[in-house]
């Protein structure tokens, strides 16, 4: 039985404005530095073995509090990554809402690769994969934290409660929340989705 703490990054100037998917340079603004430490004060107490980040900066600067706390070094996987959104990269949520690929995004994701990017069917499998490593690598009655984004984290909870791929947009993960899962060989659980720290 292995415990993942499934954190979404702090909040950036571009988050609900812009999908700046796998865009170098994005950073975390003062409250999504305070989300970090706040999510540290918490899930340091939590007997962790291992931090796993996506590589890009504003996942790596939510976990460094906490790697610090711990002492122990942030991993990076390339399965907690953001979404390759292609084209649509760095585009702002009016410009999206003009396209015509946009109402098949929110009706049938499934169906939906981006332009130069990925399918979200694929992101799916990426993540589903990078987790059950994880969970494997990290044995038995073990805990550990991956910081991730929120589509990326919303695809995972989905696979994991068997929810259809097309309806993944109606699961919430916000800002510098906390969703609870448990891998075990009788089957996998979300025990919570988008907690705050302050319910840890």
């Amino acid at each position: 039985m292995t415990t993942i703490y499934l954190v979404r990054h702090g909040e950036n100037d571009f988050t609900g404005k812009r999908l700046v998917g796998r865009m170098p340079g994005v950073h975390l603004n003062e409250k999504g530095k305070k989300q970090a430490e706040d999510v540290a004060r918490v899930l340091a107490s939590k007997n962790i073995s291992a931090i796993y980040s996506s590589p890009l900066e504003r996942t790596h600067e939510t976990a460094l509090p906490l790697s610090r706390l711990l002492n122990l070094p942030i991993l990076p996987s390339d399965g907690l990554q953001e979404v390759n959104y292609g084209d649509w990269q760095g585009y702002t949520v009016a410009k999206m809402r003009r396209l015509s690929l946009f109402k098949l995004v929110q009706a049938s994701p499934s169906k939906v690769e981006f332009p130069n990017g990925e399918s979200y069917t694929a992101a799916q499998q990426r993540v589903v994969s990078a987790l059950a490593e994880i969970a494997a690598a990290a044995g038995d009655k073990k805990a550990v934290v991956c910081f991730s984004h929120c589509d990326v984290i919303r695809l995972a909870i989905a696979w994991l409660i068997g929810m259809p791929l097309d309806a993944f947009h109606s699961l919430t993960v916000d800002t510098g929340s906390i969703s609870l899962l448990l891998y075990s060989k009788r089957g996998n659980l979300l025990l919570k989705l988008n907690g705050l720290p302050g319910e840890f």
